[in-house]
């Protein structure tokens, strides 16, 4: 269990860092997509700190859930955003940013899934102890 939660987090951390270097240069994916979302530059650069810090979370291991919960929160939007203004296909990729999201939303849901004990409102609300979490 807690070596497909690793995978888990650096599978999701990965794709969050990669895409870092288009929303920080500033690269035409990137302009275009916070452009057609009204959200540029701001939104580029709020989404990719946003990412950073929730891939930083992922690594660290008392912190990963709270970095699955941003990245969910952040993947949400993009979700969104893909399936209300963007469209699945953003300038010809083949729907593969939408994929990458997808990923990215499923596997912090199942990092949340397996990590539950850790998030103290779950175990509150389900009066668990969050002394047996997964590191």
């Amino acid at each position: 269990m807690q070596l497909l939660t690793w995978a888990l987090q650096l599978v999701v951390a990965g794709i969050l860092l990669q895409t870092l270097f288009f929303k920080f240069t500033g690269a035409a994916e990137s302009v275009y997509i916070f452009s057609t979302l009204g959200m540029e530059p701001f939104g580029r650069y709020a989404s990719g700190v946003a990412e950073l810090i929730a891939a930083a979370l992922l690594l660290i291991p008392g912190c990963a859930t709270f970095g699955a919960l941003l990245a969910l929160g952040v993947i949400s939007g993009a979700i969104v955003s893909h399936l209300t203004v963007l469209g699945i296909e953003v300038q010809g990729d083949g729907g593969l940013l939408f994929a990458l999201a997808i990923i990215v939303f499923i596997g912090s849901l199942a990092i949340l899934a397996l990590r539950w004990r850790e998030v103290p409102l779950v175990g509150a609300i389900l009066g668990v102890s969050s002394s047996s979490s997964v590191h």
